[in-house]
């Protein structure tokens, strides 16, 4: 009995410690409220708890973000399509990683990093010791630009929302920016992808580590040293705060 207290104790303290990771100051416990499995997904940056402890509110989840973005016309990326490229992967994993646009393949195939450039980042993935099942991978835009273009500036204010309530959803604790336009993106910086790597940033109050991406480095074989600095800064952070 003893050494089971012990343990529940052990995890609890983990627990707590998580959530002083992700910025949680104060914890408030409804009296011995049952939450109504009814209610309806907060707004984003809402907390869904009112000052008297009631839970007024919850978590949406990746299937109704999905859902709402099924058969998307908010930008002009819709006419050119095969399929929305949405995300795949662990819906409460530590890290996401995201990448600019769906290539062709992609777009056929309705999945993130399919072709030669996502077998990379499957090995990359393997080199920490993980595995797509572990982690998100999605794109700053959901739908395939003409020629692989970079999207403009309208598209990603159409898409980008969709990415943040991903996060909110997942509530990782590390995002891996792929390549220079996710990175650029997210960290709001113009510089050279070469200077931004490296070093952490921040999007949403989450960490971000921008490295290069997978497409990239079949072109550039021997990035893939800088690439594995950056991942080894990941796993790095990754235990720290496990």
């Amino acid at each position: 009995m003893k050494k089971e207290l012990l343990e529940i104790t052990s995890q609890v303290r983990a627990l707590l410690q998580d959530w002083r990771t992700l910025g949680v100051q104060d914890l408030i416990v409804p009296a011995r409220e049952v939450v109504p499995e009814n209610l309806p997904p907060c707004p984003l940056n809402v907390t869904g708890v009112d000052r008297g402890g009631r839970v007024l509110c919850r978590q949406e989840t990746l299937e109704e973000i999905h859902a709402e973005l099924d058969g998307c016309r908010r930008c002009p990326l819709c006419k050119g399509r095969s399929n929305l490229v949405f995300g795949v992967g662990n819906p409460h994993a530590r890290v996401v990683f995201v990448g600019e646009a769906p290539g062709r393949e992609e777009d056929e195939k309705g999945e993130p990093f399919v072709g030669e450039a996502g077998r990379l980042l499957d090995r990359i993935l393997f080199a920490m010791g993980l595995h797509r099942n572990d982690v998100y991978i999605c794109n700053v835009i959901k739908c395939r630009p003409p020629q692989n273009r970079d999207p403009h500036p309208e598209e990603i204010a159409a898409c980008e929302p969709y990415l943040r309530r991903q996060l909110a959803a997942i509530a990782p604790q590390v995002i891996v920016a792929l390549g220079r336009f996710a990175v650029q993106t997210l960290v709001r910086d113009q510089s050279a992808l070469g200077r931004l790597r490296g070093r952490w940033h921040e999007y949403e109050g989450i960490a971000l580590m921008p490295t290069y991406h997978p497409a990239y480095l079949l072109r550039n074989p021997a990035g893939k040293r800088e690439v594995w600095e950056d991942m080894k800064l990941v796993l790095k952070r990754l235990r720290t705060e496990s």
